[in-house]
């Protein structure tokens, strides 16, 4: 080896061996992400920040001919109520029904808010797929989903007596999810 060949080497002129692995170390780092997002995917739900704070004032009319609208001011009477948002033309609230019919025999009060849907085609919903509800109010407009900070139908809350949202329910309530609402409803006062 010539003497500048090794002063070169002693300078540090020579690359270092360990950089050659560090691609492969680069897309090793990658995969591992990836398969971290894989097995565990994130929660897409998107969750009202008014859980713990009072439900905002509405005043809903009727749903339907001959029936009670729903108002915020129903929800403070001192028990604890179950607020179902749903929609005739929601798939997910056929699924739901059954429950929601087992939970009104158990006594929780439901109330309904019907959200972008036609007297017919709720009238033929509640025919087909029971009527739970004590009161629906027709949220024509969505407005009032909007506010509560509903992602979509169905979406179920459950308000304390003092009109305080204490519990929200994303998606259709399934039979395997009965016990764990009812004890929801007792933990607002039921």
């Amino acid at each position: 080896m010539s003497d500048k060949a090794m002063s070169e080497t002693s300078a540090g002129v020579r690359p270092r061996r360990w950089t050659i692995w560090l691609p492969l170390g680069v897309f090793a780092a990658f995969v591992a992400l990836v398969l971290i997002g894989l097995l565990r995917p994130a929660d897409h739900t998107v969750r009202s920040a008014l859980v713990g704070k009072p439900m905002p004032t509405f005043d809903l009319p009727p749903a339907l001919p001959g029936r009670d609208g729903l108002a915020s001011a129903v929800l403070t009477n001192g028990k604890p109520h179950l607020v179902n948002i749903f929609a005739s033309w929601c798939i997910p609230c056929r699924v739901e029904a059954p429950q929601l019919a087992e939970l009104a025999k158990a006594g929780v009060p439901i109330e309904g808010i019907s959200v972008r849907d036609s007297k017919d085609n709720l009238l033929a919903f509640l025919q087909e797929n029971g009527d739970p509800y004590q009161r629906i109010g027709a949220d024509d407009d969505g407005q009032v989903q909007l506010a509560l900070g509903s992602s979509g139908v169905p979406e179920t809350y459950i308000v304390d007596g003092k009109g305080v949202i204490r519990y929200q329910h994303v998606g259709e309530i399934r039979a395997d999810q009965l016990a764990m609402i009812l004890q929801k409803l007792d933990e607002a006062g039921r």
